[in-house]
């Protein structure tokens, strides 16, 4: 199985192989497999975002009664638990210290 290094970045939905092609925020070993797995995920992600954007402009549905929105939490915590499983020791300490649990349930103040 052929494992090499990659570079996510969650926020901008990218996978890469070299380094210096754009920012990221971790580094990752992974199979074909994987990034195949994770990219599926980021698409996934998007369809979710879109969703949760045609909601944000109907007024009086709240956050927590959306499916988009909770689609959209579940696969965000699937890809952080992927990038954890697959990351460097670095990488797994940044997202292990992540609340991924409460991931979703922010209150507005």
């Amino acid at each position: 199985m052929d494992i090499r290094t990659c570079y996510i970045s969650v926020q901008a939905k990218t996978i890469m192989e070299n380094q210096g092609d754009a920012a990221y925020e971790f580094e990752i070993k992974a199979s074909q497999e994987d990034i195949e797995k994770l990219r599926e995920l980021f698409e996934v992600m998007e369809e979710y975002d879109e969703g949760t954007y045609i909601r944000a402009h109907l007024a009086g549905i709240a956050y927590h009664l959306d499916s988009d929105n909770d689609g959209y939490d579940d696969t965000l915590k699937e890809i952080y638990s992927m990038i954890a499983k697959l990351g460097t020791e670095e990488t797994k300490d940044i997202v292990m210290k992540m609340d991924l649990e409460n991931l979703g349930n922010w209150t507005s103040p």
